[in-house]
């Protein structure tokens, strides 16, 4: 006696795919509306932060000037009043500090925008990524910004007061070069941070592996060194070394990260 039929369906033979459950059938003026509303909301969460530090900008500037203070408690007799020598100089200091810091405060909000953006585009197990590496981006960078905002700047400031005082020079520091040095260092080395999270996504498509990582140990050394050099703004050679051995340190925390990446890669085959 045979059985009677059923139509169902093998759940293992049901797509796994959560792409096409998320996915919406959108034409190509559709996405680029949804585009239009990344930009829009991206360019109001800039303006809300960059008119925020409009509005306190007095508070931010001492912020900013932390670094210099506490370099001067240690040189009492110097003159290290910043002084400004065009018209325009102070316009373009106040400008520096709205559109820098307003894209500071902003970039979470516009990551999460970028993501809401492509995430439909994206499988389960990429979405997986997508929040952990938004995360670990903002966490890495503002680690650059923190340890350039209370170790390297302050030592930039030592170092130039020190070749002052030994040529005999008077300091006479503007804004606009005091500005710059605080963000170019500040942006340059949480950028430079940056590259661990670069390496583990190299890590999870497959380009470069744990073992490559740790063979190439003498080259990321000497890179490290290259990149210290470039992104410090002085010769002084302690700062850049401390530079250079902490993008060492992250390469070899990035090692670990890879190494764990590969061994999850591998966990569905086991």
């Amino acid at each position: 006696m045979t059985e009677p039929h059923h139509d169902s369906v093998d759940p293992q033979e049901e797509p796994d795919d959560e792409l096409s459950l998320r996915e919406k059938p959108m034409g190509f003026l559709d996405h680029l509306e949804e585009l239009r509303w990344v930009l829009m909301k991206s360019a109001i969460a800039f303006t809300i932060c960059a008119v925020g530090i409009g509005i306190f900008l007095k508070k931010f500037n001492i912020m900013l000037m932390w670094p210099l203070f506490k370099v001067a408690e240690d040189y009492p007799d110097m003159d290290m009043d910043l002084g400004t020598t065009s018209v325009m100089e102070s316009f373009t200091v106040v400008i520096q500090m709205c559109v820098v810091g307003g894209l500071i405060m902003a970039a979470p909000f516009i990551l999460a925008f970028i993501g809401q953006f492509i995430s439909p585009a994206l499988r389960q197990r990429e979405m997986n990524l997508v929040l952990p590496g938004c995360v670990a981006a903002l966490i890495l960078f503002m680690l650059g910004v923190c340890f350039s905002f209370f170790l390297l700047v302050p030592g930039t400031i030592r170092v130039s007061i020190e070749l002052n005082e030994l040529f005999g020079f008077i300091t006479r520091w503007t804004p606009g070069s005091y500005y710059g040095i605080v963000i170019w260092l500040t942006l340059g080395v949480g950028a430079a941070f940056e590259f661990p999270l670069l390496i583990v996504i190299l890590a999870y498509l497959g380009l470069v592996t744990s073992a490559q990582l740790r063979g190439w140990w003498r080259h990321a050394l000497v890179v490290c060194f290259v990149v210290s050099a470039v992104v410090t703004p002085t010769p002084d050679p302690i700062n850049q070394s401390i530079l250079a051995l902490s993008l060492y340190t992250l390469y070899g925390i990035s090692i670990v990260a890879a190494k764990r990446v590969e061994n999850r890669k591998r966990e569905p085959e086991i």
